[in-house]
């Protein structure tokens, strides 16, 4: 027997035949891949993965696909940061399950505050334009979500292997949060449209106030009531109390989100009688601060221009700032509010309340105040 090969544009075909071509015999014929043609594949197959490679240096080293890629994984996380934030929110106690940690209260109050930072960095990181700073306040939020399962490790009720478990969770979504926020970051500085990532993880984040109030009383009454800082929490919503500690210095405490508090000793650094006194907190503050209030004659003698400045920066900066908006304990929110109470307390001698009526409402007469007030 002897084989007759013959080629088509693919394969080999091989026929096997009887010696004797007259023997009658059928010809078998099978079908041989041609050596040539399954290099070819092989090349084309190893040509893909180079190609994959290079796809994958090239996000590793910020080009334009690697810039697309940050801003899809940018988008992945603030999707994530809201889901994750709602249920942290909504329901603290699965989530304490899940990582292992007791189910008790301080747990869950610590929970929901991670969840209204959550939630403050998904809808910041999906509705800005440049959202590198919100993706750098991620990365810091990673850091206290460690911190937090961290300190659980010496409770003997925890849940060992769920702890490491989560723990191990938040350093790979921290590693993500990190990478992403460079990539961003990196983007953006390159096209000259916003701070290095090195700037971006310093630049603290402050909130102004900047309000004026006409009152029927005389900047010499003003000036007196004020000058009394221990006067302040009768019309400051968001004091607990003010402690005069000599001349210039006091301790102030002022509430937080979740029922917590801030503390910080203020020194008096102006003090015009009957025009202008000026303060800021000391070093140690838990919100770093200045203020000023004018009295200023108004026009016609009818009153006191009250002016109130007010330049802080919130505990974790932007990611504090956020949340005590969510809570309405932003100064923002609370000092017009203060002033209007300020107006009748030194007007009428009373702040007009609800208290033990079927509202309820512990700040103002309605919420259309209310609203008005807050714009």
């Amino acid at each position: 027997m002897r084989e007759v090969a013959t080629q088509t544009s693919d394969w080999d075909v091989t026929r096997n035949s009887a010696d004797d071509a007259g023997n009658g015999s059928n010809a078998e014929y099978r079908r041989v891949q041609r050596p040539g043609q399954q290099w070819q594949e092989q090349s084309a197959q190893y040509a893909q993965r180079a190609q994959a490679s290079q796809n994958l240096q090239a996000i590793a080293s910020g080009s334009s696909t690697g810039q697309i890629s940050g801003q899809s994984l940018a988008k992945f996380l603030g999707w994530f940061s809201i889901g994750l934030g709602f249920v942290e929110l909504l329901s603290p106690e699965s989530i304490a399950r899940l990582v292992g940690v007791e189910d008790h209260e301080e747990n869950r109050k610590t929970l929901r505050v991670f969840g209204a930072r959550e939630i403050a960095s998904g809808v910041g990181i999906l509705t800005q334009s440049k959202p590198a700073g919100w993706l750098w306040s991620r990365v810091g939020g990673d850091a206290l979500d460690f911190a937090f399962l961290a300190r659980q490790r010496n409770d003997d009720r925890v849940q060992k292997d769920r702890l490491a478990q989560a723990m191990l969770a938040v350093a790979g979504i921290a590693g993500l949060d990190l990478v992403t926020s460079q990539k961003v970051s990196s983007a953006m500085s390159s096209n000259g449209d916003g701070l290095s990532a090195e700037q971006l993880r310093k630049e603290p984040h402050a909130g102004t106030v900047n309000r004026s109030i006409t009152i029927d009383k005389t900047p010499e009454e003003l000036y007196q009531f004020w000058h009394n800082f221990e006067n302040l929490p009768s019309f400051m919503g968001h004091l607990k109390s003010v402690k005069t500690l000599d001349d210039k210095r006091s301790h102030w405490v002022a509430k937080a989100p979740m029922d917590a508090s801030v503390e910080w000793d203020a020194e008096v650094i102006e003090d015009i009688p009957n025009r202008r006194i000026a303060w800021r907190s000391l070093e140690g503050a838990d919100v770093d601060n200045t203020g000023s209030v004018e009295f200023l004659p108004a026009t016609g003698g009818r009153g006191t221009v009250l002016n109130v400045k007010m330049e802080y920066r919130p505990p974790a900066g932007m990611i504090g700032a956020t949340i005590a908006k969510i809570f309405g304990q932003a100064p923002e929110k609370q000092i017009p509010m203060d002033l209007h109470r300020l107006k009748q307390v030194l007007e009428t001698g009373e702040t007009a309340r609800t208290e033990g009526q079927p509202a309820g409402r512990p700040t103002s007469t309605s919420p259309i105040f209310d609203d008005f007030l807050r714009k």
